[in-house]
């Protein structure tokens, strides 16, 4: 161990190649020609001593500099910015000192190390160093694989360009400012092992593309402001042993996928809003160490795999809604820490625990358990357990202060009152139950006699609206969603055919793909849209499905009627659907389909108690039955409008985040105009052009000025049949020769 300061003379020493005095006692200040002395200079290393001062600017004259190691020291004022200089330099340590100007400028030097096109490590970690991360960062080597900018005061955003840096296998920048969304260019790291941005403010949705970093073995995202589900994208991450997410505003399910990756040692997923149970698959985590869901909307029973965990020591459950008898986990012999305080467990509490005898802290409070306190192994500590708020607990170590237990005489005694008493309970309830039902059967023979006569008769709208079904009913309805029953896919969700024994029809099942985001809200929207309307132009529902599929995933459904002949879009545009190609409509059809539509818009304008607009309006939403009547369908984005004023023009509602299919969307909507009637009647309107021109909206002869209403407005009236669709056309021709084919006979 070296103490004091370091000779002058030494570094006079111009041929010196390797200077290393690491891990001593040293201090002062470095000379400020250091770079000039030292021409010859390859590495300087100082690490773990007691140098004060700023870093030398004269050091961009040692052009030979490869390592430059000033790390855990007590350097301060500005990096400098000239150390771009230094072209050879492969490795620059900086961190663990007190550097920064206290300016906005401070990260200004990375622009200069852009320079450096053989830097491999990159390191300022814990300093003091202020202000933006410059867009310039993204043109630093592509040979670099570590960069350390962590527990500094840096602020702004991540550079969307830092993907460039295709070679990074760390990326560390926890403990500052730093906020808005994560780049996608950091799915672009293949060789990404470490990625740790927690403490700090980065929002939005949490981002799955870093189920792209396959390579990742740590994940550090905690305490930041991160939205949505965990996606199942990390199963992706094989390799992943650390996954730390705590402190966020994650919500949904805990998807069984992230369950896969059995490499996990860590998973801390502590303080978010997940719901849900935890999966089975838990017990896949043989090599778990650290488990820790406490602070979520978590409920059910714990799953008996967890006894698979056989590397558990720490376990954190607390504050849940976990509830039932907490399983055995007596195969956990290493636990150190068990906390499942603010639960609903019930029954007593298993004596296995005593048997763990590395366990060092056990909380077991704010639950229901009951019973005898075990008085062995931990329990014979009172300052390393808890039981509190467990008011049915008794006996233990005294220091817990709970009530002796009773004897066995009394525990007879009340275990015969109790029967009694449950006896007593049960008979009353049977004979309560007995006479409500009695009352209701009655109730409803008179009621059936008076209003329907007739032996066989429908069930009513509302008796189907309430129709209760399941996932296993919709599955064996499709053949379990089967390819042979898909019959159309949506913008939110898949069409399946399927055979409903319970109402005896052939049903269409709209299964929601939950993992395109807007879909939830696209199945709440459609079912308060049909909740209350019935015109036998809009598609029939007859119930919904909002449950779990047989992966443990959350699944949503509606059940509608089944439109034999398809949608209208399969019949204006065949060579979508071979199915079609040898029919077409007729004028009369076309016209038809057009009033049925007119007429459903009607109701859903004028005749609701609030106007509903449906918002997407177009062929493919447009069903058709066995006689060719037209259902409008697809109510996923309609909205409510205020109660109407008489004026259609004032019955509007704000459009920010309105969605439509473009083409047929209104043009105020993309200019942030308001929802209105007057929105669904301009798709109406391309709706009417595209049903007797044949031409799509989006076609590739509109561009630039040129539109749908446009080319048929110019159209008019000389050149009408110019532009009318050559296959109506000739299906009037082949019916009036069909006409004229008796007459010349």
């Amino acid at each position: 161990m070296l103490f004091g300061s370091i000779p002058p003379a030494l570094y006079n020493l111009s041929s010196m190649a390797i200077f290393s005095v690491t891990e001593n006692q040293l201090h002062g200040n470095l000379p400020v020609d250091l770079g000039i002395t030292f021409p010859n200079i390859v590495k300087f290393y100082v690490v773990g001593n007691r140098f004060t001062g700023p870093i030398p600017t004269s050091l961009s004259n040692a052009s030979k500099l490869e390592w430059l190691e000033l790390s855990s020291n007590q350097f301060t004022g500005q990096i400098p910015m000239n150390l771009g200089r230094l072209e050879g330099l492969r490795w620059l340590n900086l961190e663990n000192n007190t550097l920064g100007s206290g300016e906005v400028e401070d990260m200004g030097f990375l622009s200069s190390l852009t320079n450096c096109s053989l830097l491999e490590r990159l390191s300022v970690c814990s300093n003091r160093l202020i202000g933006a991360l410059p867009t310039s960062i993204a043109n630093l080597s592509t040979n670099l694989q570590q960069l350390c900018l962590g527990m500094n005061q840096i602020s702004g955003s991540i550079p969307s360009g830092i993907g460039n840096l295709f070679n990074l296998i760390l990326l560390y920048m926890s403990d500052n400012f730093m906020a808005g969304m994560i780049p996608e260019g950091i799915g672009k790291m293949g060789k990404l092992q470490l990625l740790a941005l927690g403490r700090n403010n980065f929002s939005k949705e949490f981002p799955s593309f870093i189920g792209n970093n396959t390579q990742l073995f740590v994940l550090d995202l905690v305490m930041n402001n991160f939205e949505g589900s965990i996606p199942s994208t990390l199963e992706n991450c094989r390799f992943l042993s650390k996954l730390y997410l705590s402190y966020n505003n994650l919500n949904g399910y805990l998807h069984k996928r992230i369950f896969n990756i059995t490499s996990l040692q860590i998973l801390d997923l502590e303080a978010n809003s997940l719901v849900g149970s935890l999966p089975m698959e838990v017990g896949n985590l043989k090599g778990l160490r650290i488990l820790d869901i406490s602070e979520n909307k978590l409920f059910g029973e714990i799953p008996r795999s967890l006894d698979n965990c056989f590397s558990l020591e720490n376990l954190h459950i607390e504050g849940n809604f976990f509830r039932g008898t907490f399983p055995s986990l007596s195969s956990l012999k290493g636990m150190l820490q068990m906390d499942i305080c603010r639960n609903n467990f019930s029954r007593e509490i298993l004596e296995y625990i005593e048997n763990f005898s590395y366990l060092e802290y056990l909380n077991l409070s704010y639950n229901d358990f009951e019973g005898e306190v075990p008085q062995e192994g931990i329990f014979k500590n009172a300052s390393a357990v808890s039981v509190i708020g467990n008011k049915k607990l008794c006996g233990g170590s005294p220091a817990l202060l709970l009530p002796a237990c009773p004897s066995q005489d009394s525990k007879k005694q009340k275990r015969r009152v109790s029967r009694r008493r449950m006896i007593a309970i049960i008979i009353s309830s049977v004979i309560c139950s007995v006479l409500l039902l009695s009352l209701l059967f009655y109730y409803y023979i008179r009621k059936s006699k008076k209003k329907h006569p007739e032996p066989h008769l429908a069930m009513n709208p509302l008796e189907e609206q309430l129709l209760q079904i399941s996932y296993g009913d919709l599955s064996r309805a499709t053949e379990g969603f089967s390819q042979a029953n898909l019959i159309g896919v949506g913008s939110y969700g898949s069409f399946y055919k399927g055979s409903l024994d319970r109402i005896g029809k052939i049903v269409a099942v709209k299964v929601l793909n939950l993992e395109r985001r807007g879909a939830s809200k696209s199945f709440v929207a459609e079912c308060r849209a049909l909740r209350n309307i019935r015109h036998r132009n809009l598609l029939k529902i007859h119930t919904v499905c909002s449950s779990i599929d047989s992966k443990g995933d959350d699944f949503k459904a509606l059940v509608f009627d089944y439109m034999a002949n398809g949608n209208l879009e399969q019949w204006l545009h065949v060579s979508r659907d071979e199915q079609y190609q040898s029919k077409n409509l007729t004028l009369i059809q076309r016209l038809n389909i057009a009033v049925d539509v007119a007429s459903a818009l009607n109701y859903l304008h004028n005749s609701c108690e609030k106007s509903i607009v449906h918002c997407d309006l177009k062929p493919s939403n447009i069903l058709l039955d066995d006689d060719m009547n037209a259902h409008i369908g697809d109510f996923g984005l309609a909205r409510f409008l205020s109660e109407a004023t008489g004026n259609c023009s004032q019955n509007h509602t704000n459009s920010p985040g309105i969605k439509g299919t473009i083409g047929y969307l209104a043009p105020e909507y993309g200019m942030g105009g308001k929802v209105s009637t007057f929105g669904d009647i301009y798709s109406y309107g391309i709706l009417l052009l595209e049903m007797f021109t044949g031409k799509k909206p989006t076609d590739e002869i509109f561009n630039g000025s040129l539109s749908l209403h446009q080319f048929a407005k110019l159209a008019l009236p000389e050149r009408v049949m110019e532009i009318v669709d050559q296959r109506l056309l000739s299906v009037e021709a082949e019916a009036v020769n069909e006409r004229q084919t008796p007459i010349n006979a």
